[in-house]
């Protein structure tokens, strides 16, 4: 698995956890429903860590709690 696939089930199970809609995400995260959109559906493959530590404010969670998970510790090395 690669690291965007990674990063977009995280935000789609942390939107579940928190009974978010990406609506409902982007009002508390302050970033356009356009861009977390192009996030889940592949047109942003490389999304900024800005970017995602505003969502995670949006969630009320920090940079450390979104990427520690099994997923992102068990990740290949992208470039071989």
């Amino acid at each position: 698995m690669n690291t965007y696939t990674v990063v977009k089930n995280r935000l789609l199970i942390l939107c579940e956890e928190h009974k978010m809609s990406i609506h409902k995400l982007a009002m508390e995260s302050a970033v356009a429903p356009s861009t977390i959109k192009n996030i889940l559906y592949g047109k942003s493959q490389n999304p900024g860590i800005v970017t995602l530590k505003m969502l995670c404010d949006g969630f009320g969670i920090t940079l450390i709690d979104f990427f520690n998970t099994p997923e992102f510790q068990n990740l290949e090395q992208e470039i071989k």
